[in-house]
């Protein structure tokens, strides 16, 4: 991977990482009051799990990012085709299960009631459900990374009897 893509992508990164603290710190608390008061009933008794789940999911979307800086850092080394690499796949993979988890969560929250439109609660079972498979393609990822790492290890075993031989 280039020092240029690198580089973009850390970029990409921090905004992600500081726009979802600008998130959590300013927008969720007006996200909240606007439930409370500007909306209905309905709306205003499930405004504390809504929020619980906005804020959690923003939470998932920052533990992913600061795991893929940590990958991104084993690139630039040159590591990561190594065991370690599969302890911050593995989180990526659980932090996106568990938003789409939420995402579940958070329709059944608003399922109850006239607030929401049944169509919008289907809408956002089939955004958990995309979500989930995106966290299958982190696993099918991780199995990629499984046989690069095998295949690594196996080259690095037969340069050694190589370098025995010569």
């Amino acid at each position: 991977m280039g020092k240029l893509t690198v580089l973009a992508l850390r970029i990409v990164l921090a905004m992600g990482i500081t726009g979802s603290v600008f998130v959590q710190a300013v927008m969720v608390p007006l996200l909240a009051r606007d439930l409370n008061e500007d909306m209905g009933p309905d709306i205003a008794s499930v405004s504390v799990p809504v929020i619980v789940i906005v804020l959690l999911g923003i939470l998932t979307v920052e533990v992913s990012m600061l795991c893929v800086w940590r990958l991104l850092t084993m690139v630039r080394r040159g590591t990561v085709f190594s065991h370690a690499a599969f302890r911050y796949v593995d989180v990526v993979a659980g932090a996106i299960a568990a938003a789409s988890l939420l995402t579940f969560a958070l329709g059944v929250v608003f399922a109850p009631g006239e607030s929401v439109a049944p169509g919008v609660v289907l809408l956002i079972g089939g955004a958990g459900l995309l979500i989930a498979g995106v966290a299958l393609v982190v696993v099918i990822l991780r199995m990629l990374l499984a046989q690069a790492v095998a295949r690594d290890a196996e080259a690095t075993h037969l340069q050694d009897e190589l370098d025995e031989v010569i």
